[in-house]
């Protein structure tokens, strides 16, 4: 596991901490970290043990309003005395009510509530009025799966502290970010096998500035879990075949690559079956085995949001949520032509929003510089504020507003604020939809 042995009865003296909530859809993890600390530790299910994954299900008792979760509710459930309530996430995400003896649940209410008891594990080691900050890590962050989280973070009413979501691949990234720079410096990559076998590799353009890390996503369901034939011969047979054919995937997805580290992740690596896979996988690379990955890079990822160390602001991660250009506008200041910035890239879309006034040189237009950071050419947006009041130069206040609305658009609103006393505001508002 990606877990260093610490003494857990020191931590009750954390004052802060950042927690990362990695949301899966069978099971979820729990990882902290306190605020000066470096190393994230991932909260067991069962003391003393390694068991990370707590299984995303619910269930209600027959006939009363007790809930259970985890693998209790599996249990419970497997015993006959009460009705399990499964695929939490993907429910949540569908929105529709879920029927539990005639009577229907908020699926994202059935989501916080295993949340809530889940966070109970935590709250064994530290108080949860400790946690600074939150992090929710799913594998892929949709505007929909935004709404639910965001519905999720409401009702866990965690006073003060900051809450965040990031999905898998930046988790990856913040995770790859805080290992020894040998393990990086070239490309890295994740074989996760859970129901399918789903490669992930990370490369960095150090070319530019800030140097840029894309992930490449690739999946193969043609190595869909097996069910293991109870006959030793046959069950040999069919890791046999499975080794060959990661054999051959590997091989594909490492050709012409120059990997420093693998990371493998998933309930599919637990059996001894990847013999002759592996042996190639560790040729002169690094190659680490584990399930705790993505909840302990969004503890990393929040702890850099509180507080961005060297490398974080060297680097930027360009995932499919993430804006992809730097977005300004050419300003006067102090009689010579700047750059201002409005938003930066490798920031989530549906984060990325900003207010300021500017002072209209001359004319009735508004223009926005995009500089794309994936190598395309450097453009310009323009907003024409049709009806503006013809005043002298310089007395034109504007308030301006924009906000992303998609990954590649951005909503602005610009409102004629008048100058003062001089001139009054017209109530005249430009809103238009640009693409960056």
């Amino acid at each position: 596991m990606f877990q260093n042995a610490k003494d857990t009865t020191a931590k009750k003296n954390i004052k802060k901490v950042a927690v990362g909530y990695d949301l899966g859809r069978r099971a979820a993890q729990i990882s902290y970290c306190g605020l000066e600390e470096s190393e994230p530790e991932t909260i067991s299910a069962v003391a003393g043990g390694e068991q990370y994954n707590i299984p995303l299900a619910l269930c209600k008792r027959k006939g009363v309003g007790q809930w259970y979760y985890g693998k209790e509710a599996l249990k419970f459930a497997e015993e006959g005395n009460g009705i399990l309530v499964e695929d939490l996430l993907t429910l949540a995400e569908r929105g529709e009510d879920v029927l539990v003896e005639e009577e229907a649940y908020d699926p994202a209410a059935l989501l916080t509530l295993f949340v809530k008891r889940s966070l109970g594990l935590l709250n064994i080691r530290i108080s949860l009025s400790q946690i600074e900050a939150f992090m929710f890590t799913v594998e892929e962050l949709t505007p929909r799966m935004v709404d639910v989280l965001g519905r999720v973070a409401a009702g866990l009413q965690l006073k003060g502290a900051q809450v965040s979501f990031q999905s898998h691949l930046e988790s990856f990234y913040a995770y790859t970010l805080h290992q020894g720079r040998e393990l990086w410096m070239n490309d890295v990559m994740i074989f996760e096998y859970t129901d399918l076998l789903k490669v992930l590799c990370l490369t960095c353009n150090r070319n530019t500035m800030p140097k840029v890390v894309f992930i490449e996503e690739m999946s193969h369901p043609e190595m869909a879990r097996r069910i293991w034939r109870e006959e030793p011969e046959l069950k040999e047979q069919q890791m046999t075949e499975l080794d060959l054919m990661l054999l051959h995937i590997a091989g594909e997805c490492l050709e012409g690559r120059n990997v420093s580290s693998i990371y493998l992740l998933g309930d599919g690596f637990k059996e001894d079956w990847a013999k002759d896979s592996l042996k190639f996988l560790c040729k002169n690379r690094r190659v680490f085995r584990g399930n705790n990955l993505y909840s302990k890079g969004a503890c990393y990822g929040m702890m850099e949001r509180i507080r961005p160390g060297k490398e974080w602001k060297e680097y930027v991660y360009l995932g499919a949520d993430k804006l992809k250009s730097n977005i300004g506008l050419r300003a006067l200041r102090c009689g010579e032509d700047s750059y201002y910035a409005v938003l930066d890239a490798g920031n989530n879309w549906y984060e990325a929003s900003s207010e300021f006034d500017i002072i209209l040189e001359e004319g009735n237009t508004v223009e926005f510089i995009i500089t794309p950071l994936t190598g395309e050419n450097v453009s310009s947006r323009l907003i024409t504020l049709e009806g503006l009041p013809e005043r002298p130069a310089r007395t034109t206040r504007l308030n301006v507003q924009i906000e992303m609305s998609a990954v590649n658009q951005a909503v602005v609103t610009v409102t004629d604020m008048g100058f003062g006393e001089i001139f009054k505001s017209s109530g005249k508002a430009w809103n238009q939809t640009i693409t960056v």
